[in-house]
C-alpha cells in the first residue's frame, strides 16, 4: 500500500529492490492519488536512470491508472485515500507493506488520525508493516492506540523514522518506543482524531 502516490518513488524503489533482489513472485501494490493531474503526467517526468527498466509501467499508469504483467498489479485509485482503504476492505485485500506517505499532519490531518489507521489496521496481515517519515508523538499515538507496536528505525545516512508493527518483535535495528510511558511522562500528549 502507497499511501499517496504522488511521482511514484515508493513504487518504483519497491520494483528497483525486486529487479536488483531477482525476486520472483507476483506483488500487488494499492495507492490512492487525490491529484489526478499529477498520474496523468508522469509520462513526462525526468526519473533517475535506475527507473529506466519501469518506463512502460510507468507509462501505462500516467495513461490507465494501473498496470498489470504476470509478476505485478498496480492499482492506482483516483480520489479519497480513507474511501479507497474501504473498498479495499469490502474486496477482501489484505497488505503487508504501508508506505504511510501523504503531506504531514499539518497539511493533511485526516491521513494521520486514529480513525484513519483504523481503516490502516482492517487491511493489515498479521506480519504487516507500517513504515513513516514521521516520528511526531501524535501521529505514533494514532497507530498505537489502534493497538500497533511503536518503533524507530535509523539507517545510515538518513532521518529517523516510524515503523509501525502489527505486532511486537525484538530486533537490534529497531527501537521499541514505549508509547505508554510516553503518556505517562507527557500529560499533554494525544493521538490525532477526526474530530477535536
Amino acid at each position: 500500500m502507497d499511501i499517496c502516490f504522488g511521482i511514484g518513488y515508493n513504487t518504483l524503489a519497491t520494483l528497483y529492490y525486486l529487479l536488483k533482489n531477482s525476486i520472483d513472485k507476483k506483488v500487488y501494490i494499492y495507492s490512492p492519488e487525490f491529484d489526478e493531474d499529477l498520474i496523468k503526467s508522469l509520462k513526462d517526468f525526468n526519473y533517475p536512470k535506475e527507473f529506466e527498466p519501469f518506463k512502460k509501467i510507468i507509462e501505462k499508469i500516467s495513461n490507465n491508472f494501473k498496470y498489470e504483467d504476470e509478476n505485478l498489479y498496480i492499482e492506482v485509485y483516483k480520489g479519497d485515500a480513507r474511501r479507497y482503504l474501504k473498498e479495499l476492505k469490502k474486496r477482501d485485500i489484505s497488505v503487508d507493506i504501508v508506505y504511510q506517505d501523504p503531506f504531514s499532519s499539518d497539511v493533511n490531518k485526516a491521513l494521520w488520525t486514529k480513525e484513519y489507521f483504523t481503516d490502516i489496521k482492517a487491511i493489515l496481515s498479521s506480519d504487516a508493516v507500517i513504515t513513516t517519515y514521521s516520528i511526531a508523538t501524535p501521529v505514533r499515538l494514532s497507530m498505537w492506540e489502534n493497538g500497533i507496536s511503536i518503533y524507530e528505525y535509523k539507517a545510515d545516512n538518513t532521518n529517523r523514522s516510524t515503523m509501525g508493527l502489527n505486532k511486537t518483535v525484538i530486533d537490534k535495528n529497531y527501537k521499541y518506543i514505549d508509547m505508554e510511558l510516553k503518556k505517562e511522562r507527557n500529560k499533554d500528549a494525544k493521538a490525532l482524531y477526526d474530530k477535536g
